[in-house]
């Protein structure tokens, strides 16, 4: 099978802190380099593109970038907020152009990178499907024949000559990825932007995926971060960090991949200064511990022993009304439980400045797997004070305590709700 994509030594450089790309000075010395044959005298110095880690005014957005994509083929592209996916998909929508490398496509390419892109918010619905087909380099016959089909699918049918300036961002998308999906591209490229769907249109819109891949034998690159979609429609997957691929192989070994480098903590769960993390620094949640029945740390769990945690944290001022959540997220990404601190009849506490431990048990009501904690700090009314996203990767056992009746290996889909009980505690 023929590749559609190829991607050979691609990278993305930009400069921080200014719209324009360099002074008149750099344009000329620029300008000089490429006259006598030269390399880019600024590419020498561009850095990594760590976003907690301060340094120079360049950076790469993706660096040395390979790979290829077969017809037919369904890629998912993972890794986490500013790893260098939307970059990649902008060069490959050829909405910018790559510093270095070459990107080669066989057939038209069709993107759906934001909510409403190419739409013209004065114009109707109707109007804005001919629009986009055009854009999209089809021609009005063309799109005639497909457009019964398209409002079909975007069930905006009501509201199709209504100017889309007065769409919900659902009705946004739902029409976006409606053109986009039926004007038969050979490659088609989907951003997360499906997550603004309702579940509805989310499942149908996986189902047109699989069509036009399997069906259809057209090329499909996901981006998102729900692992359950990127399972369920992928057969390829790359991982990027640091605007470099981590990983390329199969949807499932990316998923693995992605899931096991997240977790970052060190000896006796201390969470290393280089992790990631949201904090406005008034709490730093600084240690995260997994216990079991005999309060070892551990990170495997037998099947019914319930889980307990501590959390050590560092407050720099008086807090009131101090709420911490604890989410248990599924090997899908999705999360499946989230336990909120709850002492007595209070479900937010008042913390003098200095250290604090907190614990909570919470019933193992969860099949045999892996999963991970994602652990916050946050005021009651909601403001976030420090969030660590999948800090603390952990498995459930399939050994234990059990019998025939109760002991089911099957996977169940959804929210669950166990008992969970939280006690503040001094160490």
């Amino acid at each position: 099978m023929s590749w559609m994509l190829k991607i050979e030594d691609v990278s993305k450089m930009y400069r921080l802190g200014l719209v324009n790309s360099a002074s008149l000075q750099d344009d000329f010395k620029r300008a000089w380099y490429k006259l006598k044959g030269k390399e880019d005298p600024f590419l020498k110095i561009g850095e990594e593109n760590k976003r907690d880690s301060k340094g120079g005014e360049y950076i790469w957005a993706l660096r040395d970038i390979n790979f290829e994509v077969k017809q037919g083929e369904v890629l998912g592209i993972i890794g986490k907020n500013g790893a260098g996916k939307s970059t990649l998909l902008k060069l490959l929508s050829k909405v910018t152009k790559p510093t270095t490398g070459s990107i080669k496509t066989k057939g038209r390419i069709a993107s759906l990178l934001e909510v409403g892109t190419g739409f013209h918010p004065e114009l109707t619905g109707k109007e804005n499907i001919f629009l986009n087909g055009a854009i999209l380099g089809m021609k009005k016959h063309e799109i005639k024949k497909k457009y019964d089909e398209i409002v079909d699918f975007s069930g905006c049918e009501r509201y199709i000559d209504t100017p889309v300036k007065r769409y919900s961002s659902g009705m946004y998308v739902r029409l976006a990825f409606a053109v986009a999906a039926h004007l038969e591209p050979e490659i088609l490229v989907v951003d997360e932007v499906l997550a603004v769907g309702d579940a509805d249109f989310q499942k149908k819109a996986i189902g047109k995926m699989k069509d036009v891949s399997q069906g259809q034998g057209r090329t499909v690159l996901f981006v998102s971060h729900n692992m359950a979609s990127i399972k369920s429609l992928c057969n390829k997957g790359i991982v990027l960090n640091n605007g470099r691929i981590d990983y390329y192989g199969t949807s499932n070994e990316a998923i693995n991949n992605y899931f096991s480098s997240k977790s970052k903590l060190k000896s006796k769960g201390i969470i290393p200064t280089e992790f990631k993390r949201y904090n406005t620094g008034e709490i730093k949640i600084k240690k995260i511990e997994l216990l079991n029945s005999n309060n070892i740390i551990t990170d495997e769990i037998p099947y019914k022993k319930d889980i307990k945690i501590r959390i050590e944290l560092d407050c720099f001022k008086k807090i009131e009304n101090l709420l911490i959540d604890v989410k248990i997220v599924s090997k899908d990404g999705i999360i499946i439980t989230d336990s909120i601190l709850n002492i007595g009849e209070k479900n937010s506490v008042s913390v003098e400045e200095g250290t604090h431990n907190f614990e909570v048990t919470i019933e193992n009501l969860f099949q045999p797997g892996n999963y991970s904690l994602t652990i916050g700090a946050h005021y009651r009314n909601g403001k976030s004070i420090d969030i660590l996203e999948n800090i603390y990767d952990f498995s459930v056992l399939n050994v234990g305590e059990y019998n025939n009746k109760d002991y089911i290996f099957e996977w169940v889909h959804g929210w669950i709700s166990p008992k969970s009980n939280w006690k503040k505690i001094n160490i």
